[in-house]
């Protein structure tokens, strides 16, 4: 351990300077307005695993955004590991929130993290955490100590849903064929208290459309007279709860995995201060589901939130119109056992059906995943706890959480594999919002841990 200590000491000027150079790149896949910066950011990836030490590094064409594909392939008979990230971001909106520009990363002190934060989108999700495993890689192969054969399978439509991968994945089984997945795109309960995610929750991602009348119109000659599609709107959604905050959706929790209360008990273990978090968040209470605690609702329970709502006038002053059309996005975040495709069934069936006269609804789905858990007895979770115990001094505790990485059940599916998750991202790194950062000890602590897992999953392959 000292000799990967002192190696992440010596470089790690280099490794930042590296990752704030990626980060630079605004490879934001959910706008076409970025498409060549994500371009140029599949190929920047695809040198730095060249520099790394792959022996072959491709980049593989999709119908969307391409995927970067390495290999460093040292012995058959030994075992294989393959590393996922994703390139891509979130878009940085809205860009008068962030303290410092998105694309122009700087590293900051913060209470939670002394030795600096890099500021920056996509600092945690995915860049900081996917280069991880590249300088995992240049020192396993600087120093002679990579003990199996790795491969890299590096996207750039995470944020908009991976459809690209999916269809890679089914036509490249022998290319991408493993022993375990390791993924680093999660998070651990706090730089004393590591953790392993066990489980993720599955997506159900919807548009809806309000159509009233033809064209806007006075709200003083027709306001009363016509359906207002955003008034609407607003109360369609508003009922898809009930007073217990429970999901209204008839069918909706048929499938869901009901926990034991041993299992219960078991996730109360994990340190939770309900205080800090309110803090956190500015909150003068928590809110959710009736007879689950905030770690349960946000990790073993599905929920149904709206992420945008829009229509009629929203510019400076005054505009007297009832909107011909209203709009919002709905995300659904799905438990094990509950079908993406049949949710999203389920909730067009209910939204087109709670529709009053004077109205047309129309839902458009847009992207899903299932859930997925993994078990903590196999040899995947147990080299990573081994590697996070000697990394960090402390047993990891096993969590499930509230994300979504849909393509890990996709893994399973086709390629046969486990997933590791080994996230180093904490909950206060705002991922998706503005300002999101990665602090400096998390993104080196990474590059310090990972060779580990590769020591002991050979070791416990034996």
């Amino acid at each position: 351990m000292d000799t990967i200590k002192d190696y992440v000491q010596k470089n790690k000027g280099r490794f930042l300077n590296e990752l704030i150079d990626l980060l630079k790149i605004p490879s934001v896949s959910a706008d076409s307005a970025y498409s060549q910066d994500v371009i140029d950011t599949a190929n920047a990836v695809k040198e730095s695993l060249e520099k790394a030490g792959c022996d072959f590094v491709e980049i593989c064409d999709t119908p969307g955004y391409p995927i970067v594909y390495g290999e460093k392939m040292i012995d058959p008979a030994l075992p294989t590991v393959l590393v996922y990230g994703h390139y891509d971001v979130q878009p940085p909106d809205p860009i008068e929130l962030w303290t410092s520009p998105p694309f122009e990363p700087v590293i900051k002190k913060t209470e939670l993290h002394p030795e600096g934060a890099i500021f920056a989108r996509g600092a945690c999700d995915d860049k900081g955490q996917m280069y991880m495993h590249v300088k995992a890689l240049e020192y396993m192969v600087q120093t002679n100590n990579l003990p199996c054969n790795v491969k890299f399978m590096i996207e750039g439509e995470e944020e908009v849903g991976s459809a690209s991968l999916s269809w890679f994945v089914e036509r490249n089984q022998e290319k991408l064929k493993n022993d375990v997945i390791l993924i680093s795109d999660t998070g651990m309960i706090s730089n004393t208290q590591p953790s392993i995610t066990t489980g993720l929750r599955g997506l159900s991602y919807v548009e809806v459309e309000v159509t009233g009348p033809n064209r806007d119109l006075h709200s003083g000659l027709y306001g009363g007279a016509v359906a207002n599609p955003i008034n609407v709107l607003a109360k369609m959604i508003a009922s898809l709860h009930d007073e217990n905050n429970h999901i209204t959706i008839p069918g909706f929790y048929d499938k869901v995995e009901e926990l034991s209360d041993a299992e219960r008990a078991e996730m109360a273990k994990a340190p939770f201060s309900l205080e800090n978090y309110k803090k956190a968040l500015d909150l003068n209470d928590i809110y959710g589901e009736k007879g689950y605690t905030t770690n349960e609702r946000n990790s073993i329970r599905p929920t149904l939130d709206v992420n945008g709502i829009w229509g009629g006038y929203t510019g400076e002053g005054a505009k007297t119109v009832i909107a011909s059309k209203a709009f919002a996005k709905i995300s659904m975040r799905l438990v094990p056992n509950q079908d993406w495709h049949e949710i999203t069934e389920l909730f067009t069936k209910h939204f087109e059906s709670i529709a009053p006269a004077g109205v047309t609804v129309k839902v458009k789905p847009h992207h899903g995943g299932q859930g997925y858990v993994t078990p903590i007895d196999s040899i995947g979770y147990q080299a990573a706890a081994k590697a996070y115990n000697e990394s960090f001094g402390v047993q990891p505790i096993p969590v499930r959480s509230g994300g979504s990485i849909p393509i890990v059940a996709l893994f399973e599916k086709e390629l046969k594999s486990k997933t590791i998750l080994m996230g180093f991202g904490l909950d206060s790194d705002a991922i998706h919002s503005p300002n999101e950062h990665f602090g400096v000890f998390n993104y080196l602590k990474g590059i310090e841990t990972i060779p580990l897992f590769y020591k002991y999953f050979v070791e416990l392959s034996k």
